[in-house]
């Protein structure tokens, strides 16, 4: 039996960064709702396999080779998408590596990169999709930040100032698109397990972890899924209309606390 709905809404959806993590967590949860899915990255076989998955499941999918750093790669995407799917009324854009450094350290060509990624390429697939939304009125764009962006970790390299300029642009966004039927949201991301980042050397993790434990933001070892990141877009993206979550922020639940000893009247544990 299909565990995709029969009779789906159609709302196509445009997901970069769908190769693995959250991008494709949220692939697999909108399609479960019935929203045919176009998945976009560098890797597209890994995009390719996963969509195959979901039809397989029922669903509807499209896979291609999707760069957010090249114009003509995210046009020819959308052009091919929405003549498969049609009309793309959701984008969810979480495109994303990071590469850890301190600032001054970090070569000026990859941190350009990073900003690249990570602010440049969700506007250029804001600034493909919206004209179309705006025709339409209605869509959602749901961006992808991270807790990076209000608490700058140390060794990020331009991680955490990429994150901050995209938030910085959603807010923008949401000011601008107002009355318009767009909503524009941002789901923000605590410590997540995902592949990104887990390519650094213990030679760069150490002294990562070590700078991060002094500035107090190691407070416990839990860590976020990407089906819990692909919650909080679901729960964006399906909220009726009249309502608009404007931010998301998804933190980790602290393992449970040994409790506490009963103490005696003289205030010593028994």
């Amino acid at each position: 039996m299909p565990r995709f709905p029969a009779h789906p809404p159609r709302r196509p959806v445009l997901v970069s960064g769908a190769s693995s993590g959250i991008g494709a967590a949220t692939a697999v949860a909108l399609a479960e709702l019935g929203h045919p899915v176009a998945l976009g990255a560098r890797r597209v076989e890994q995009c390719e396999e996963l969509a195959e998955k979901i039809r397989a499941d029922g669903g509807e999918a499209f896979a291609q080779r999707l760069d957010v750093t090249d114009a003509g790669s995210i046009e020819a995407f959308v052009v091919a998408a929405e003549n498969t799917l049609g009309p793309l009324e959701i984008l969810v854009s979480s495109a994303g590596d990071i590469e850890f450094a301190p600032v001054h350290e970090m070569d000026p060509e990859q941190f350009a990169q990073q900003v690249q990624v990570h602010l440049l390429g969700a506007h250029r697939l804001v600034h493909r999709l919206l004209p179309g939304m705006l025709e339409r009125r209605r869509g959602d764009v749901v961006l992808i930040s991270s807790d990076c962006a209000v608490e700058p970790r140390p060794r990020t390299g331009a991680y955490s100032a990429a994150k901050a300029g995209l938030e910085a642009m959603a807010m923008q966004m949401r000011m601008e698109l107002e009355g318009t039927g767009i909503r524009a949201s941002l789901v923000r991301p605590g410590p997540t397990l995902t592949g990104m980042g887990m390519n650094s050397t213990p030679e760069v993790v150490g002294p990562l972890l070590g700078a991060w434990r002094d500035w107090g933001f190691v407070r416990h070892s839990n860590m976020l899924r990407a089906r819990d990141l692909a919650a909080a877009v679901v729960a964006v993206v399906s909220t009726p209309r009249g309502a608009h979550l404007v931010l998301v922020e998804v933190q980790p639940e602290a393992p449970l606390r040994e409790p506490e000893e009963p103490k005696d009247e003289g205030g010593s544990a028994q």
